[in-house]
């Protein structure tokens, strides 16, 4: 039953994310708001939908290691598995892309969020402070974007019935699914031997990167690099920032030790993996890929024998 929990509330925040992202986006559109301004908060927010309500749920449910390990364990598989895999079914072109400004936003999230989890146990003003460097990267990205943005899921002619079915599916999709999640996840973390870290960190953490996996590797195929980077850089920058300041709004979050010296430099050093892909503008071709999906396999067997 915990395993069939776990598996629902999988799917369900998935395809309710998805629903979320496309009736918020014709929404927005139809009540004026430019196309750019949409992309950077909307979508930006949207493939990590799944995180939210399950890191403000577990938050809720004193289950810190499963709302922490799920966004440093979806970070560290947006890095190695998600672009791993992508590049394995065609090769990445990243060479073709300036995204240097995006990857030092990256990075620069990622250690804010490490100095604040270093320094002491995740309070209410380290949530408002992580919250407040995501307004000031959004805004930076706004400042410095191109004019005119293209937005996946955009239909001007959608009529409004389907706009507001897609709303009411990812508003009530998101949360129960949420809950079926986090209620299979700590279940099945009280079996001897299996902390509710790592399953924040593999199985809670995985499951809520598939919309970036379903994106990026979609992209790959269609030979669109800039979503498939695009997509796992945005997706790193808002859930350190984005996912933790909210859920931190909602309860303590005190980050257990092994994490806070063995997840989050794995969670940086993946990071600066991409740095000569971004700086040296490398392509990531399918041997990076299977390194990657190599690095993510040995890091999730250490979690799984700790």
């Amino acid at each position: 039953m915990d395993l069939a929990r776990v598996a629902f509330g999988l799917v369900l925040p998935v395809s309710a994310g998805d629903a979320l992202v496309r009736g918020a986006v014709n929404l927005a559109l139809r009540l004026g708001i430019p196309a750019l301004v949409v992309g950077l908060t909307v979508v930006a927010f949207g493939t990590s939908a799944p995180e939210l309500p399950v890191s403000v749920n577990a938050t809720l449910a004193d289950q810190p290691g499963i709302a922490l390990g799920n966004v440093i364990g979806s970070t560290i598989a947006n890095f190695l598995l998600v672009l791993g895999i992508s590049a394995l079914i065609a090769t990445i072109h990243a060479s073709r892309l300036d995204l240097t400004r995006s990857f030092v936003t990256m990075l620069a999230a990622s250690v804010l969020f490490m100095v604040l989890c270093v320094l002491g146990p995740i309070s209410w003003w380290h949530g408002l402070i992580v919250l407040a460097g995501l307004g000031m990267m959004l805004w930076d990205s706004f400042a410095n974007s191109p004019a005119e943005a293209t937005l996946e899921g955009a239909d001007l002619d959608m009529p409004w019935w389907q706009v507001f079915a897609y709303l009411g599916v990812g508003l009530v999709g998101l949360p129960v699914g949420a809950d079926f999640l986090v209620e299979g996840s700590v279940n099945i973390a009280q079996v001897p031997g299996v902390s509710e870290a790592v399953i924040g960190l593999t199985l809670v953490a995985v499951g809520t990167s598939l919309p970036e996996l379903a994106t990026s590797m979609m992209a790959a195929l269609r030979g669109q690099a800039e979503v498939a980077m695009g997509n796992v850089i945005g997706s790193n920058i808002v859930n350190p920032l984005g996912i933790i300041g909210l859920a931190r709004l909602m309860g303590d979050l005190a980050m257990p030790t092994l994490m806070l010296t063995r997840d989050l430099p794995v969670m940086l050093g993946g990071s600066l993996l991409l740095t000569p892909f971004v700086l040296m503008r490398r392509d990531i071709t399918r041997a990076a890929g299977v390194g990657f999906v190599g690095l993510y396999a040995g890091y999730a067997t250490v979690l799984v024998l700790a």
